[in-house]
């Protein structure tokens, strides 16, 4: 095995590792990655440089460009240009949306089973508490 095919992974790991992050960052807007370059700054300031100027170089400080608004569903609705597969992605959210209502229904009536058990299982031993106190109570 060469040198270079065992660094492949590790590079392909660090790149993964990078995207997370920028991605977590992004999530979180540009609160998060001035915190974090401050962070940076004070631990090891070289890093924190660094932050800096891929912040500056990305245009992350003046373009808005982290904001959560990014990751919207209407990208999500925006036209490949490939009309069959256009289809096939509006068909599939269709049903994948159809899915998560008929499972979020199916959690609430679970939810409303479980908690009407409960509740007749409190009432049955509240019943039954009462009873057995105006037994003891009872006249001999």
């Amino acid at each position: 095995m060469t040198t270079s095919s065992t660094q492949a992974p590790m590079v392909r790991e660090a790149q993964n590792w990078f995207a997370r992050a920028e991605a977590w960052l992004d999530a979180r807007g540009k609160v998060a990655w001035i915190a974090a370059m401050v962070l940076a700054l004070i631990l090891f300031w070289p890093v924190g440089l660094a932050l800096l100027a891929y912040m500056i170089w990305s245009k992350r400080m003046f373009n808005g460009s982290c904001n959560k608004s990014r990751h919207s569903a209407r990208n999500t609705f925006r036209s490949s240009g490939n009309s069959a597969f256009d289809a096939y992605k509006a068909d599939t959210l269709r049903r994948l949306e159809e899915e998560q209502e008929a499972f979020e229904a199916f959690l609430q009536r679970l939810r409303d089973a479980k908690d009407k058990s409960e509740f007749d299982q409190f009432m049955d031993d509240r019943a039954r508490t009462a009873n057995r106190d105006a037994g003891d109570t009872a006249p001999a």
